[in-house]
């Protein structure tokens, strides 16, 4: 595991979050591409994921594939917070790591991720996401995203 490895996953975090959203209005087209991104980009495979979604606060973790569905694209009666984060549409995700550790098969990535929508404006939102080796490729086992501290 390297850290141009890590910079790919996050490239292909955020092309999946941008695809998402253009298929926003082929709702069973949308939803199992986002079952796909899930099942290739997070470890639920493999047990609960750390996962602490930006925009939850009434269901503010998000363990299991179901939940995690619920915030990227929502319509899920359990998790009536969930309006689809991922359904914006963003049109582009910019990671700018301040911190990648590498120990072994694991490594965890620290900094701002920027958000574009449609029209040209961006939103900045700090995360960590933890990852880990499986059969070969990087998942992602834990993911704290949140909105910057402001007075």
């Amino acid at each position: 595991m390297n850290i141009q490895e890590i910079e790919k996953a996050q490239e292909k975090w955020g092309n999946g979050i941008v695809k998402i959203g253009e298929l926003k209005d082929t709702i069973k087209e949308c939803r199992m591409f986002t079952l796909d991104f899930i099942s290739k980009m997070y470890d639920y495979e493999n047990g609960i994921v750390q996962f602490k979604p930006t925009k939850a606060s009434d269901a503010q973790f998000r363990g299991d594939v179901k939940s995690a569905l619920s915030y990227f694209i929502g319509s899920d009666s359990d998790f009536s917070e969930d309006s689809g984060f991922a359904l914006n549409p963003w049109v582009n995700v910019d990671f700018e790591n301040n911190s990648i550790n590498i120990i072994n098969d694991i490594a965890i990535a620290m900094g701002n991720y920027f958000f574009t929508s449609k029209d040209n404006l961006t939103v900045k939102v700090e995360y960590t996401f933890g990852y880990k080796l499986r059969n070969g490729k990087l998942v992602i086992d834990l993911h704290h995203s949140s909105l910057p501290f402001s007075v």
